[in-house]
């Protein structure tokens, strides 16, 4: 059998919602993955940076490519055009791949036409076929034909096709710009080479291209296995009034969940609560656990979210806990799974990580997601602002990156104990004067004595360190601040951080 390429030209500007009549362009590292044809009348290229792009096209409009976007839309055409004909194979967003029926749609060209019909039917345009003896020279033919048409290389010619291209439709752009300057400018040029010299020279990517050039395609058109539908929920008539009626209700459906996944040899380690109210989802979440989701823990979530949305007061459930128009559906949705096998027990169980697990949800599970907090490293200039809290299993994404260069931070090592709440300080001169910090980061006088609040007494400074100057948020007025920070060892042998905020001491952790 033939294989046949269908290709969607532009697939991260299509899959974005760019208009085709819109000078638009995507951006992948700083540089244009794609643009749509009004950008390309424009002068923008594949390849630009954004400020030539721009240049060239100041109306232009850019985005950021969204991988997973690409490949969720694109997934609507493969399910399209699996309703058409079994056995198709996604090659990367916008490309696919297919075995041609020799005579269900009555040829080539009709069963192309078909296939392209119905990807227009999507909302996609520009669609264009090819077909040929493999893959390699469809998805070439392919590029070669009309839009919402279809360009057939004959049997067996394949290797006169191929051989027409040049060496720069190679992707690995290494080996096309050796080819290059080896003098080999075509395929047909490269396809003429001795094999055996081939593979002694480019190893086995040259030798897959060196078959490819000679019309030989071994890789096969293998067809996609469509992800097995793993949602759980059920829907209840008439309405359920409380959230304790919904959760003692769903035990069931949360025990199927889990199973079916089991049956799959997967676990879910986050997954997405749906309630609904009558004909509208009133509450979606996501929920994600630190190994993965049994029954009760899918139950335990359930009664969270129920409770959280009753306090909070969203539309659909009230202050009572009971809901306007009844709880009318639920729906476990699992977000991400992994393999069964990459969470099993070692041989001798799975030590204490595994007791902390468990003995922390069962916390949860009695007085609330919020009741265990688990701690993270994230950016910040001072010690407090270091420290990024999170429910037990929850994965939030710090807000501010710890790779980020910080101005002002203290240097290691960081303290050992920080306060929730600065305390009041002091820190005095020689003569008793308070120690201040100039505008300019100078030290109005020496460190001699410090108390590290009001009731502690008066000690000597053995050594001290700073001052490390912050101005923060200096451009809004509410929330801006200029501190200082300061190191200082006292004669008793213990070590503290000192800020001074305006002309007010603070003690603010302590190194243990």
């Amino acid at each position: 059998m033939r294989t046949l390429v269908v290709w969607c030209p532009d697939w991260p500007v299509v899959a974005a919602g760019l208009p085709s009549t819109v000078p638009a362009a995507v951006l992948a590292g700083g540089e244009v993955l794609a643009c749509s044809p009004a950008a390309r009348l424009e002068g923008v290229r594949r390849g630009m940076r954004r400020r030539d792009a721009q240049a060239r096209c100041p109306e232009l409009r850019l985005v950021e490519r969204a991988p997973q976007v690409e490949a969720q839309r694109f997934d609507e055409v493969l399910e399209a055009l699996e309703e058409l004909t079994p056995g198709v194979a996604p090659i990367r967003p916008g490309l696919c791949a297919l075995r041609v029926p020799p005579r269900y749609y009555g040829g080539e060209r009709e069963t192309a036409a078909v296939l392209a019909e119905r990807v227009v039917e999507l909302g996609v345009w520009d669609v264009r076929c090819g077909v040929a003896d493999g893959a390699f020279a469809a998805e070439h033919a392919a590029r070669r034909a009309l839009t919402q048409d279809v360009w057939i290389v004959p049997p067996g010619g394949s290797a006169d096709f191929v051989g027409e291209l040049g060496v720069d439709v190679v992707e690995d752009a290494a080996l096309a710009d050796l080819l290059r300057r080896l003098g080999v400018r075509t395929l047909g040029a490269f396809a003429r080479l001795s094999p055996g010299d081939v593979r002694t020279r480019f190893g086995d990517t040259g030798s897959l291209l060196h078959r490819l050039a000679r019309g030989e395609d071994p890789r096969p058109v293998a067809r996609r296995q469509p992800p097995p539908e793993l949602v759980a929920g059920s829907a209840f008539e008439p309405p359920l009034e409380t959230s304790e009626a919904a959760v003692f209700s769903l035990r069931t459906t949360a025990e199927q969940c889990v199973e079916q996944l089991a049956h799959h040899g997967l676990v879910a380690t986050a997954v997405r609560i749906e309630v609904d109210s009558g004909d509208v989802t009133v509450q979606s979440r996501t929920w994600r656990h630190p190994a993965w989701f049994d029954a009760p823990a899918l139950l335990d979530r359930l009664r969270w979210q129920l409770a959280a949305g009753a306090s909070a007061g969203v539309p659909g459930p009230g202050r009572r806990d009971e809901y306007r128009q009844g709880i009318g559906a639920v729906r476990f949705v699992p977000e991400e799974t992994s393999a069964v096998g990459e969470h099993a027990e070692t041989l001798y169980g799975s030590g204490p990580d595994a007791q902390v697990e468990r003995g922390a949800a069962r916390v949860q599970a009695l007085m609330g997601p919020e009741a265990v907090q688990a701690l993270r490293s994230q950016g910040g200039r001072g010690p407090g602002d270091r420290v990024h809290a999170m429910p037990w299993g929850e994965r939030v994404p710090v807000a501010r990156p710890a790779e980020r260069p910080w101005p002002g931070q203290i240097p290691a090592p960081a303290p050992a104990t920080v306060f929730a709440s600065p305390r009041p300080a002091s820190v005095a001169g020689a003569e008793g004067q308070r120690v201040l910090v100039t505008p300019r980061g100078a030290v109005s006088a020496v460190p001699t004595r410090f108390r590290v609040s009001t009731a502690e007494p008066w000690q000597q400074v053995a050594a001290w360190a700073g001052p490390w100057p912050v101005d923060e948020r200096w451009w809004d007025e509410a929330s801006a601040r200029r501190i200082a920070r300061f190191q200082v060892v006292g004669v008793d042998g213990r070590a503290w951080l000192l800020v001074l905020d305006g002309d007010t001491w603070f003690t603010e952790a302590r190194y243990d």
